[in-house]
């Protein structure tokens, strides 16, 4: 395993991070059990998980995932083996908190209580804010984003979540926080607060990353290497659709896509052709699809960690041997050739 710095901390995480989002849903806790104990022994102390998780999210399952990984530690009593990132959900879902769900003060310390106590814990070391309150262009809405916000008033917000930040991390209750979902904007504006005000630097941004989805670069990813506040990136396989199981309208049963109740902004002729595109470079190169793609993203010197998901051992053993695979130029000049063809599938 590969080993990157967490922003300026003294934390290594390795280069692959463990998703776990489906456990509670697509995975029992059996199965979950089963992910950690082998990602551990491989080397992976990167462990990435949200309040929200099972997904797709309900009421029913929120919370499910979190309380898996707290029966693993308390099981194996091996807490301080792990570097545990999980999130305050931001606002939108009704049923969270009644649905005044605003990051700020109040909810942040019932989210992280609610945490703590499901991951039987006494501390997360990353606590992040996994989508802002204003919004942003990120779980489809690149096409039509038009930020609308009173930047002095967000200012404000930001301020007040860094002092109640700071008080968590003086309780020992997180060691870290970092952002997701963010844009360049709300990133610049969270470090130089904290600069500004000397409150907790954020130490990550969690976006979107694959071959598919690109929008990290090239500003946010400048941010990244300039100010060490590298990217953990989520999705690096957008979804699996990079596997090609999806291809001409495939519904695997039991697959993620399949199971989605919600509308599903990754499909339609330009995403297949763009994943048939790369999925040809992979073949052509004698390279496994995933492992090429992951490899990819394993290559950005912006990325601190890629968060792979699994809902099977095979797939995760694939997942986590991507971290071997070096990527020759003449598979690079192709990855870019299809890039220019399909600059922006979603």
């Amino acid at each position: 395993m590969q080993y990157r710095q967490l922003g300026t901390t003294d934390l290594n995480v390795s280069l692959i991070g463990l998703g776990t989002m489906t456990w509670g849903w697509q995975n029992t806790q059996a199965e979950g059990f089963e992910q950690m104990d082998y990602a551990l022994a491989q080397g992976v102390n990167f462990f990435d998980t949200a309040e929200m998780y099972a997904i797709p999210p309900t009421p029913e399952r929120f919370g499910t995932t979190e309380t898996i990984i707290g029966h693993w530690f308390a099981a194996r009593k091996n807490r301080d083996q792990v570097i545990l990132a999980s999130k305050i959900t931001g606002p939108g879902l009704d049923w969270v908190r009644g649905g005044d769900n605003h990051i700020n003060k109040k909810n942040l310390t019932l989210a992280l209580e609610g945490s703590l106590k499901r991951l039987q814990t006494d501390y997360i070391d990353v606590y992040q804010l996994h989508w802002p309150n204003r919004g942003a262009y990120h779980f489809g809405k690149t096409w039509d984003f038009a930020p609308d916000f009173d930047a002095v008033a967000e200012r404000e917000n930001f301020l007040e979540v860094l002092n109640t930040l700071q008080g968590f991390i003086e309780q020992g209750k997180i060691r870290h926080f970092g952002l997701s979902n963010e844009t360049a904007w709300g990133l610049m504006q969270y470090l130089q607060l904290a600069k500004d005000h000397n409150l907790p630097r954020a130490v990550s941004i969690q976006n979107e990353y694959s071959l598919l989805c690109r929008h990290f670069e090239p500003d946010l990813a400048e941010i990244a290497l300039s100010e060490q506040c590298g990217l953990l990136a989520w999705s690096p396989l957008a979804r699996g659709i990079l596997s090609g199981k999806y291809l001409n309208g495939a519904k695997p049963a039991g697959a993620r896509l399949t199971l989605e109740t919600r509308p599903e902004h990754r499909t339609g002729k330009t995403v297949d052709d763009a994943a048939a595109a790369y999925i040809a470079i992979a073949k052509r190169h004698g390279l496994d699809p995933c492992q090429m793609a992951l490899a990819f993203v394993n290559a950005q010197r912006f990325v601190t960690s890629n968060l792979i998901g699994a809902t099977t051992m095979a797939q995760l053993k694939s997942n986590i041997d991507s971290v071997d695979l070096k990527l020759m130029p003449e598979v690079l000049a192709d990855i870019a050739q299809a890039r220019r063809e399909f600059a922006q599938p979603y």
